[in-house]
Parts: C-alpha cells; sequence; structure tokens
C-alpha cells in the first residue's frame, strides 16, 4: 500500500487518465447469511438495491483513494508486483480513469467521495494538500481532505488545510515510516484535535508492518491529545483487539472497515466468536471503508462479507451509513 513517487515533486494539478470503457460487473463471493437478515448484494449492480433495502439514503465509505495521476501511476505500479511485496497478486480492481472511477463511487451509492492521500517522504504533504483542495473544488460531491507527515512544516500546513476547508485527513504509518507519537507532530494534533476532524490512520501492522507501526504510539497520542478524532483503518489489521479497546475507551475514537471479512485477507468464517461479540458492542463505532479503488476483487464483497458477520441489518445500517454519516458530517 505504498504511493511513493520521486518524480512528483513538481505542484500538481488534477489530471485524468485516458478514458477507459466502463468496468464489468464482477460476481461477489456468495457468503452465508442469516435468513433474518436482509439478503446482502452478490454483485456491484445489486449494492444500490441493498441499500435501499435497508432502508438508507446511500453509502458512507470513509477510506476512498482519489491521487494526482502520477502518484497513482506509482501506486498501481507497486500493486502490479505485489507478489514481490506481499506474496500474493495485488490485481487493481477499478483500473479505470478518473471519470470513470468517480462515476463507480457514484453509481455504488457514495453521497460523498473521498480522495484520500498520503505522504512517503518529507516536503511531499503540504503540494498533495494543495492537490486535495483544487480536486474537491473540482467536484462538488468530493471531501476536501488533507494529510501530514513527521515534519516541523505540518504545524504551518495542518492548520491552512483546515482553514481551506479540509475536513478529513489521512495518516499512513507504515509507507510513511514516522512515528505518530513524534513531538514534531503536537502543533498538527492539537489542531485536527481542537477542528474535530477525524484522521483515517492505517497504523496496524498488516499488510506490512514497519518501524513504528502498532498501537502503541497511537495510544501515545491519545494520551496527550484523548479528543482526537481517529478512524482505524483496516479495523487496525491483525492488532485488532488493541485497537478495538481504543474504541471502547476513547469517545471519538473508530474502526473502519476496509478489507475486513471480504475474503481477501480474512473471510466471515475466520471472525472469531469473542470478536464478533466485540463488534457487536461497537455498532457505533464501526465505519464502512473500502481502499476503492485500489482493491484486489469488486466492492460488493467488502459489503457481503460484513453482512456475513450475521450481526444483524441494525449493525449493516450502523456500519454502512449512520456511523460515516455522523463523523463525516452528512446530512
Amino acid at each position: 500500500m505504498d504511493d511513493s513517487d520521486d518524480a512528483a515533486t513538481q505542484t500538481p494539478s488534477p489530471a485524468r487518465a485516458t478514458a477507459n470503457p466502463a468496468p464489468e460487473t464482477t460476481i461477489g463471493r456468495d457468503f452465508e447469511v442469516p435468513d433474518t437478515m436482509t439478503t446482502p448484494p452478490r454483485t456491484d449492480a445489486e449494492v444500490p438495491a441493498y441499500v435501499r433495502a435497508l432502508g438508507l439514503p446511500g453509502l458512507a465509505d470513509v477510506h476512498v483513494h482519489f491521487l494526482p495521476q502520477n502518484v497513482l501511476d506509482k501506486v498501481w505500479e507497486y500493486f502490479d508486483n505485489a507478489a514481490d511485496n506481499y506474496g500474493r497478486d495485488w490485481p487493481i480492481n477499478y483500473r479505470f480513469d478518473e471519470d470513470t472511477r468517480l462515476n463507480t463511487v457514484r453509481e455504488l451509492g457514495l453521497r460523498a467521495v473521498p480522495a484520500l492521500t498520503y505522504p512517503h517522504k518529507p516536503g511531499m504533504a503540504a503540494w498533495l494538500n494543495e492537490w486535495n483542495a483544487e480536486f474537491a473544488a473540482a467536484h462538488a460531491d468530493v471531501i476536501h481532505c488533507g494529510t501530514l507527515y513527521a515534519e516541523p512544516e505540518a504545524a504551518d500546513y495542518v492548520p491552512k488545510a483546515l482553514a481551506a476547508g479540509a475536513k478529513l485527513f489521512k495518516v499512513h504509518v507504515q509507507v510513511g515510516v514516522f512515528s505518530p507519537d513524534d513531538e514534531v507532530l503536537d502543533p498538527a494534533w492539537k489542531a485536527l484535535e481542537e477542528a474535530r476532524v477525524p484522521i483515517v490512520i492505517h497504523a496496524g501492522s498488516a499488510p506490512l508492518p514497519g518501524t513504528y507501526t502498532g498501537p502503541q504510539a497511537v495510544i501515545n497520542v491519545l494520551e496527550r491529545f484523548p479528543k482526537l478524532k481517529f478512524v482505524i483503518a483496516h479495523m487496525g489489521m491483525p492488532e485488532y483487539d488493541e485497537f478495538a479497546d481504543l474504541a471502547e475507551k476513547y469517545e471519538n475514537v473508530y474502526l473502519d472497515t476496509t478489507m475486513f471479512a471480504s475474503g481477501y485477507f480474512s473471510s466471515p468464517a475466520e471472525v472469531t466468536p469473542a470478536y464478533r461479540e466485540r463488534l457487536a458492542g461497537l455498532e457505533d463505532k464501526v465505519i464502512l471503508g473500502s481502499d476503492f479503488p485500489n482493491i484486489p476483487y469488486p466492492y460488493v464483497d467488502q459489503i457481503s462479507g460484513l453482512a456475513a458477520l450475521g450481526l444483524g441489518d441494525d449493525w449493516m445500517r450502523s456500519v454502512l451509513w449512520t456511523n460515516g454519516a455522523r463523523v463525516l458530517g452528512l446530512d
């Protein structure tokens, strides 16, 4: 999950790749679901009808990526070599031009579209924030996002991004190779805490561990800034219980479902009864995440996999819409 790009140091502007044909619908995995629950979708085309059957206005997906084209090209190149990096193939299921990707998430039912970006080196975050502002301004339904790196300049560009209207931030500990509890970030965390802006943070040690991954650094940050609105990406994979502890302890800590129980890293059958019970108790703290477009399976697999946990339609309503809509400030 590395979006490195040494060539992308120029100030970027929103760019579109050459148009591709619309993606074909792909059949998702037939996860078993209790008869008492609404039948989940099997294909992307069936997702909107399922959402309507649950009585929801749409999906509130907190974990979607749109990137400057030169950075995106490097990301896709990285995943093309996933067998070397992860030990398994990682075909990009939505390798399409920008307009097609935007239309795809709209057709799936997203009522607002995050455009998460994150740097892998110093000096990159500020211009990513500039790109994010331009991209959001060009699309009415795109959420204005921001990012940061552990560098002194974060004390200036994070408040600047917030003042410009950023409503959602992304941090990737393994890719950035920095610790979130580095004191150089304290002014940025303070600004984000005061603004009550959510931060999607990939701090878990999977699919690749890093020097600073794991829950302890996040715990250290929350001890200093207990009102920070952290959304733990990938449910904290694989430190599921440790990050669930944080969601239970801190009012503003949430878990996002990205790739969880989708059948790629884990299937619903592999989720232990004890963790299912925890998830049931965390109904108000779990938020839909997908990692679109950089996923090696159809979007529907995320939704049908969550339904197959058997936690009920009310739990699915909370996860697919209510919790994300609340955190993202959607009506």
